[in-house]
């Protein structure tokens, strides 16, 4: 891919008189994708839609774009799956919560990015965890991303077979954003494997669902083996994001805070101000490196 255009793992987009993007309420047909999208080259996805708007505002203020009374619409107003924000050559995007969503998000979005000719893009999810062996407030770079039995590779059942792919992901800008955070020195922050689960309470070992089958001693266990094999946060967006980025030549990275020591607790008790200022780290690192990355002081 030498010319850096992101491409599709699927012959058949490029036959499709017109490709409509129904999560996004977008289609080819009644909208100028290349006018609309084509300088973005950078991505931002994370779960709340109030976030992302969060995080597109900050980021336009940081690179001087803001303008006093300035809104931000939402690009795909015409649904409520998901929210899309723009500023600049940043595109902020929010992908709600587990795998099933956040895939059904990607494959629209690395199509609106095809059919704008995008190139040189980089991709970011931003979001929260559940720490292993860290401190509340730690930001977690992941190095790989692992499924709940620890191994690099995200499962799908596609026509009734099952296909596995990898969940490698850009070693490269791994490095550039620990170099950011060291940068910024505002926040303890670590690489990685990230554990990405189907489930937030059995799935990742939680004492305090409705259903649960095991012990403390059991829980205590499978997590001192997730941290031994170098997992340091759990979430569930990572494995699916990092397969089908790497399926389609994007360069991504997954940023996300902890708000908690799973080995100390199920429940997130921080107050609200110290959640909030949490959730805003992630937010500063990318924030920083997008500037950086455009030569911006």
């Amino acid at each position: 891919n030498s010319d850096c255009l992101v491409r599709l793992s699927n012959p058949h987009v490029a036959t499709m008189k017109e490709d409509v993007l129904y999560h996004f309420s977008l289609s080819t047909e009644t909208h100028d994708f290349p006018a609309m999208f084509g300088d973005v080259k950078f991505v931002c996805v994370g779960g709340s839609p109030s976030r992302m708007n969060a995080f597109i505002r900050y980021v336009a203020a940081e690179l001087g774009l803001d303008r006093p009374g300035q809104d931000y619409p939402n690009i795909c107003a015409g649904t409520d799956r998901y929210a899309m924000y723009k500023a600049g050559p940043v595109l902020s995007v929010s992908h709600g919560m587990g795998i099933p969503s956040i895939a059904i998000m990607l494959h629209e979005l690395i199509k609106l990015l095809y059919h704008a000719r995008c190139s040189h893009v980089t991709i970011i999810r931003i979001g929260t965890s559940g720490g292993i062996g860290l401190e509340p407030g730690s930001v977690v770079i992941t190095r790989q991303a692992v499924d709940a039995c620890f191994k690099p590779e995200f499962e799908q059942i596609i026509l009734g077979k099952r296909v596995v792919r990898s969940t490698d992901l850009d070693e490269g800008l791994v490095q550039e954003l620990m170099q950011c955070s060291a940068d910024l020195s505002e926040f303890s922050t670590v690489v990685g494997n990230t554990m990405c689960t189907l489930d937030f309470y059995e799935g990742q070992g939680r004492l305090d669902g409705a259903l649960c089958s095991y012990t403390e001693k059991d829980k205590q266990v499978y997590l001192r083996a997730a941290y031994a094999a170098g997992i340091r946060n759990i979430e569930m967006e990572s494995s699916v994001f990092a397969a089908m980025c790497s399926a389609c030549g994007l360069r991504a990275a997954v940023v996300c805070v902890t708000l908690l020591d799973r080995l100390q607790g199920d429940q997130i008790s921080s107050p609200h101000e110290v959640l909030a200022e949490y959730q805003q780290r992630p937010q500063r690192l990318v924030g920083y490196f997008i500037k950086k990355s455009l030569g911006k002081p």
